[in-house]
């Protein structure tokens, strides 16, 4: 099992599967499946993209990941990326542009393929500080816009109806809240762990 786990964690293997999975949601079958839906455009064609450009991202070798580590600084500067590129994507315009502009729509796969490569690289850098700093500001945003999504009376995105855009609000709303009880389980349960590792590492009397 682990030998078997080990083969599937490697860079190329991992390489090899993002590379599959662009491949798929390239193809217009899955874009039209994706986009038809406002909750599926933003709720899992946004982190299919971004996981394709994560799994890549172990494809770069280790002389370009030391030019990029020299400027991304405890992460801070593919986290910045990361936001901006959800804050800007969140915004119902581009995503009417985005099905019916071509370039836009390219652009905006592109955004969130380099955003998923900059996640990978950039969150063990980050630490958990500089990963907090980066989620208080993610998770308010897409509470806030998921809220607007539901309360709004009127079709803010006009390729989609009014239902479907209060339905993708909820699901903004519970997204946040379930990656930050994620995320604040890890951080409980590696302190939890550190803290068993010294105990059983103490002398005993």
């Amino acid at each position: 099992m682990k030998t078997r786990l080990s083969l599937l964690l490697k860079p190329g293997v991992q390489a090899l599967a993002g590379a599959l999975l662009l491949a798929v949601l390239a193809t217009p079958p899955m874009r039209g499946l994706l986009e038809s839906s406002m909750w599926r455009h933003m709720v899992l064609q946004f982190p299919l993209w971004m996981l394709a450009g994560a799994l890549l991202a172990t494809a770069l070798p280790a002389r370009a990941r030391a030019s990029l580590a020299r400027w991304n600084a405890l992460g801070i500067s593919g986290l910045l990326w990361v936001a901006l590129v959800l804050a800007v994507l969140m915004v119902p315009r581009v995503l009417d542009l985005a099905l019916r502009a071509p370039v836009v729509e390219v652009l905006k796969c592109s955004a969130l393929m380099l955003a998923g490569a900059a996640l990978r690289l950039s969150w063990q850098p980050a630490g958990r500080v500089v990963q907090g700093f980066f989620l208080g500001n993610v998770l308010p945003m897409m509470v806030v816009v998921g809220q607007l999504y539901v309360d709004s009376p009127l079709r803010l995105c006009n390729a989609y109806l009014l239902d479907d855009q209060e339905r993708l609000g909820r699901w903004l709303i519970a997204l946040a809240a379930l990656l930050a009880v994620a995320w604040i389980a890890r951080v409980f349960w590696a302190l939890a762990r550190r803290e068993a590792v010294a105990t059983a590492q103490c002398p005993h009397p």
